[in-house]
């Protein structure tokens, strides 16, 4: 019987004898010796007519199976005690064989983790010399006395502004808002009075980011319906503001 061998590189004469063992899909602690030995030969021969070099552990181990395989067809002893169990001339290749798959499975999983550290990028390390002098710091060298002082005085600053917030809200919420409407009609007024007034003189009126706002809003209504004019003779200049007869 022949067998064909597919050629591939191989590491090694175990890398070739697990494949062929897998390959023909065998017991590992139960190999057909002979069957293997057969291919295992037939795979060397491949080799050698293709004219690719093989190296002597192959031919080492090759014939270590020659030699498992003549025991295997040895008879038993005749002298031996019916109680005593022959050992398995396989027994040492088995074992060398399970070593071989531990440690090709401990590089397969070192040669994973290669590929996955390759594919990351590292920072490279910068130059730090002009950090690295006595003065680096001198930042953080603070005398507690002066430390401790502007500290409380930022806890002053946090308390004012609390209670500002606070007396806002209460502000807000106790007085009835300014409409636009409102301050369209507080704009005329100031204009029967005066015919020219300054913008500054309607925001002075405003006790609120909220009414100076709505009083913004107002004049712009008021430019759209043709009811004041509007000029600033200078960039940041004062804005005058002047009504038009209806």
């Amino acid at each position: 019987m022949s067998y064909k061998v597919k050629l591939e590189i191989f590491e090694g004469p175990f890398d070739l004898l697990v494949y062929l063992i897998e390959r023909a899909e065998m017991n590992i602690y139960d190999i057909r010796i002979a069957e293997i030995t057969e291919q295992y030969l037939a795979a060397i021969d491949e080799y050698k007519s293709q004219n690719i070099d093989i190296s002597t552990e192959f031919l080492v181990l090759a014939a270590t199976l020659i030699e498992i395989k003549s025991k295997m067809l040895l008879p038993g002893s005749a002298v031996a005690s019916e109680e005593e169990v022959p050992e398995d001339p396989r027994k040492e290749l088995v074992q060398k064989i399970l070593e071989y798959k531990k440690f090709k499975q401990a590089a397969q999983l070192l040669e994973g983790r290669e590929e996955t550290i390759l594919d990351r990028w590292y920072k490279p390390q910068e130059d730090l010399a002009e950090y690295d002098n006595d003065h680096a710091f001198d930042v953080l060298v603070l005398d507690p006395d002066r430390f401790l002082a502007v500290f409380k005085e930022f806890l002053e600053k946090k308390r004012r502004l609390e209670e500002i917030h606070t007396r806002y809200d209460r502000s807000v919420h106790s007085r009835t808002r300014v409409g636009i409407r409102d301050k369209m009609r507080q704009i005329r007024k100031y204009l029967s009075v005066s015919r020219k007034i300054t913008f500054r003189d309607v925001m002075s009126e405003c006790e609120d980011r909220y009414e100076v706002a709505v009083a913004f809003v107002a004049m712009l209504e008021m430019m759209r319906s043709g009811r004041i004019k509007v000029k600033q003779r200078v960039s940041f200049g004062e804005i005058m503001i002047e009504g038009k007869e209806q």
